[in-house]
């Protein structure tokens, strides 16, 4: 007689259920690990070793610390306190690194193993990778702030515009048809801003710096003069590099019409582009500007990490100098960050 016909009908269930049960937590997606009340991995699934990158044999036997950063091993007491007390820690939202050492969001459910008499014994461990969801989080953050940040930019604009308007405008007519000039032109240099479903700029697929930058400034004329003009060695900027300049220097007109040259009338802008083999010098220089105040106004907020990241992403080395007749930012970029 075999053993199976010995067994009673409950064993039989029973251990099918722990073979359904063993089916289950080797082919889930999600890490299941064991261990005991000193941290020591008693199990690892699948899972596990696409997670941490440890086959079943190398982590077995060792403590659950390898998968802990130096950082978060105060976490381990807390969590086996826990468990020791009899409760369940659910959805706890840490880091854990990989065998080769890079680090993942993870979020853990750890429940407590109870023997035949209650008694607990060990703990189990379910890790999610939610790297994924964190990085669309922090996204989604990103993009919030940065229309919070535009439209904030864009009503201080336009009072702006407003107010250097009604300075020089003789009727309301006049007035009107000023500021519906400058704000189409606003309207047209934001939209260059504005990324398309693809990707790229809404604007022409190609175009120049000189012309984007023509773009940017047009809501800053002044009864048909420029406050500002462009000197030196115009270049092609290739439509995937639109929008982060686009960008970058309309970051530079917003601080200027709100606290630098272009908020007063009598303030002029000077930009001159030079191309020295593979780089590109830019100078763009406030003059006749409102005394400024202390810097610290324009170097924090969302405005300096936008630039930062958009300054990052390019290969751009941006400097600023506070001079007497106003802010002079240099930048150097390579040609390839802008053609290419």
């Amino acid at each position: 007689m075999s053993i199976s016909d010995d067994q009673q009908p409950e064993e039989q269930a029973g251990h099918i259920a722990a073979a359904f049960l063993a089916a289950i937590v080797e082919s889930s997606d999600d890490a299941i690990v064991s261990k005991t009340l000193n941290g020591i991995i008693t199990t690892w699934n699948k899972g596990a070793e696409r997670l941490f990158g440890y086959a079943a044999d190398e982590a077995i036997g060792e403590p659950i610390t390898i998968v802990i950063p130096p950082d978060r091993l105060d976490e381990e007491p807390a969590i086996l306190a826990r468990i020791q007390a009899g409760e369940r820690v659910d959805h706890f939202e840490t880091i854990r690194r990989r065998k080769d050492g890079s680090l993942i969001d993870i979020s853990l459910t750890i429940s407590p193993i109870r023997d035949g008499n209650g008694t607990i014994i060990g703990a189990s461990k379910i890790a999610r990778d939610i790297s994924e969801r964190k990085r669309a989080a922090e996204h989604q953050e990103l993009l919030l702030r940065e229309m919070h940040h535009r439209v904030k930019n864009l009503f201080a604009i336009t009072g702006s515009i407003i107010t250097l308007a009604a300075r020089t405008a003789k009727t309301t007519a006049e007035l009107a048809a000023g500021m519906q000039e400058r704000l189409v032109a606003l309207s047209r240099a934001h939209e260059m801003t504005l990324p398309s479903p693809n990707g790229e700029a809404t604007g022409a697929p190609q175009t120049t710096l000189f012309r984007l930058l023509s773009n940017i400034l047009a809501p800053y004329e002044r009864d048909g003069a420029n406050r500002w003009q462009l000197t030196g060695d115009d270049i092609d900027v290739s439509g995937g590099k639109i929008t982060n300049l686009a960008l970058l220097f309309h970051e530079f007109a917003t601080n200027a019409a709100k606290y630098g040259a272009l908020s007063v009338e009598e303030g002029k802008l000077d930009i001159a582009v030079t191309m020295k083999g593979e780089i590109v010098g830019i100078a763009w220089l406030e003059s006749n500007g409102p005394p400024h105040g202390a810097p610290e106004t324009h170097s924090i907020g969302f405005g300096s990490r936008l630039e930062q990241i958009i300054g990052k992403s390019l290969g751009v080395d941006i400097s600023r100098e506070w001079m007497p007749n106003g802010l002079a930012i240099r930048l150097s970029v390579p040609s390839g960050a802008i053609s290419d």
